[in-house]
């Protein structure tokens, strides 16, 4: 535990935030309407149709699987092209890029002096001794 506190991977945390996205999308459960379920399609294209090529398909695809910009989904061939990076190269890159980007905004008027009233409390709440 003490490791831990001391000791922080942004990459990693980037790849569970990557992570977390997916399963709350999975966990989130399937929507089910006549659009989502596309029972008029059914209805036009019959029994042992095709539906893969279908625009209906095509435009609610993206639309319900989890969209991920870490995990590249192309084909071997299409991803070495495209510079053949992993998870943990891709997640360290976007890592990277937030922290030289992200700007922080000022905190508004009182609301440090609320955050440290809270911490005091605490402090003393739990016999924590200042330094």
């Amino acid at each position: 535990m003490l490791e831990l506190g001391i000791t922080f991977d942004f990459a990693q945390f980037v790849m569970d935030n990557e992570m977390y996205k997916m399963i709350r999308k999975a966990v989130g459960g399937i929507s089910v309407t006549d659009a989502n379920m596309a029972v008029d399609i059914i209805k036009e294209i019959g029994p042992g149709g095709e539906f893969i090529s279908h625009a209906h398909t095509f435009e609610n695809f993206k639309r319900e699987q989890s969209q991920s910009k870490l995990i590249d989904r192309t084909m071997r061939e299409t991803w070495l092209l495209n510079g053949g990076k992993d998870f943990t190269e891709r997640a360290y890159e976007e890592a990277n890029h937030i922290l030289s980007t992200h700007q922080v905004a000022p905190l508004a008027p009182g609301v440090e002096a609320t955050i440290r009233s809270i911490v005091e409390e605490a402090e003393e709440e739990y016999g924590i001794k200042k330094k």
